[in-house]
């Protein structure tokens, strides 16, 4: 890693916009996938009253109001020049957590659908101003080798600390915990934005020049990743694929007390460390994977990782339905830490391949339809089909065995397309060696 190289030639300015970025990202994704995804239905359904149906009409709403703001707020960044200028982008993230940290601490008080309708627009224009504006700081903080290990640190440390620390999957918890870990982030991201001080205003301009040598991409330095290219489209729809069989599989094992209650929520400690662990050893080996081999090596182990967790799931419902006696037994966490590698390496995957897309010129609007798309959309979609199944009565092993055969073909066909793909640019190799 190039960090342990700036360490050591004391080149404390760039070393601390990597622990900078680290710590910005860990915040805003540990804010997601814990009040944003699970506290809203808590809130929804136990305190305003709604059925988890209404709850999720809502969350879809967020989830496209969200898509739409980020891709006005990246496009509008790029064309205006905001995504290479620090200083904005910082003022803009500043802005944006303190209408988070307004929300979150006016939440648990909501009480009728009206205000819950209220909380989800401002809500949604909070988070589509923060993806591409949070992703962008790539360019100015992060250099493109070290990307893939910052990402798996980033991993690491949100699913460590979302796993490990025990706290109630309620709207009262995490705003309490929430409000009290955002409160000195507000006052930071203050000074950093608006204080002019002159040791912070010459970091500040010293980490906005590096924008010139981190901006391009790993994968835009023989000619810059365009939006509609294939280049751009073709990981955007394996990203969808990849975010749509998680939630599709993690609504309904997290809507199952027994597999809920003997992992993620488990009350033995050492279940929860082993799953956090799993997270780790996820996203460490996504970082080395994607900084030393190709993109689709990534992916492929990111489905097959998938695909294999389902197997298990099933697996052992299957073996529970035909010997009931062994499903009477304590339940290995075996499974739930294989989901938690998969959910590491398509996270890890996530934090990298948007800013490695793109250009300083392109980088607000590539991670706006990056994570607008293949992540929140993908969501609702999933959501959607979920709600589908449940009104449907499906069985748990019947929607389990439709994720796994979703898995299964989206590792299928990637496997037949780059062997395709590899078959093609060996005929024209040879085509154009016998001219």
């Amino acid at each position: 890693m190039q960090f342990f190289t700036h360490v050591r030639e004391h080149r404390w300015t760039t070393a601390f916009g990597y622990v900078l970025f680290v710590a910005l990202m860990v915040a805003g994704y540990y804010y997601n996938i814990t009040f944003v995804q699970l506290g809203l239905i808590d809130l929804g359904t136990r305190l305003v009253g709604m059925s988890e149906t209404a709850v999720s009409v809502w969350m879809a709403a967020l989830a496209l109001c969200t898509l739409v703001v980020a891709v006005a707020t990246g496009v509008t960044m790029d064309r205006r020049g905001w995504s290479s200028t620090l200083r904005t982008k910082l003022q803009l993230l500043f802005g944006v957590v303190c209408v988070q940290f307004v929300l979150t601490l006016v939440a648990p008080e909501i009480r009728s659908v009206p205000a819950f309708g209220a909380w989800i627009g401002v809500a949604s224009i909070g988070l589509g101003v923060g993806f591409p504006v949070s992703f962008s700081l790539a360019i100015d903080l992060v250099p493109v080798p070290d990307r893939g290990y910052v990402a798996a640190a980033i991993t690491a440390i949100t699913y460590f600390m979302a796993n490990a620390i025990p706290l109630s999957w309620s709207i009262d918890v995490f705003s309490r915990v929430m409000v009290a870990a955002m409160a000195p982030g507000v006052l930071v991201l203050a000074v950093l934005s608006f204080a002019r001080i002159d040791r912070i205003d010459a970091v500040l301009s010293s980490l906005e020049s590096q924008h010139r040598a981190f901006g391009t991409g790993r994968f835009c330095h023989d000619e810059p990743v365009r939006a509609r290219s294939a280049a751009f489209v073709v990981p955007v729809i394996l990203m969808f694929g990849v975010f749509f069989i998680d939630s599709l599989g993690f609504l309904r094992i997290i809507d199952t007390p027994s597999l809920l209650l003997s992992s993620w929520q488990s009350p033995a400690l050492s279940t929860r460390v082993f799953i956090a662990i799993a997270h780790v050893v996820g996203a460490v080996m996504a970082g080395v994977i994607y900084t030393n081999y190709s993109l689709s090596r990534v992916f492929l182990w990111t489905f097959a990782l998938f695909a294999l967790s389902h197997v298990l799931y099933t697996s052992d419902l299957r073996l529970a339905a035909v010997f009931p006696s062994l499903a009477q037994g304590p339940t290995s966490p075996l499974n739930p830490a294989a989901y938690a590698v998969a959910v590491s390496f398509y996270t890890t995957l996530n934090f990298v391949l948007w800013p490695d897309l793109s250009t300083a010129d392109t980088v607000g609007t590539h991670s706006a339809i990056g994570i607008g798309v293949a992540g929140w959309l993908a969501t609702f979609t999933s959501t959607a089909l979920a709600l589908y199944f449940q009104a449907a009565e499906l069985t748990l092993l019947s929607h389990l065995n439709v994720v796994q055969a979703l898995s299964l073909l989206l590792l299928f066909g990637l496997a037949v397309g780059l062997y395709v793909r590899r078959m093609v640019e060996l005929a024209r190799y040879d085509g154009g060696s016998t001219v």
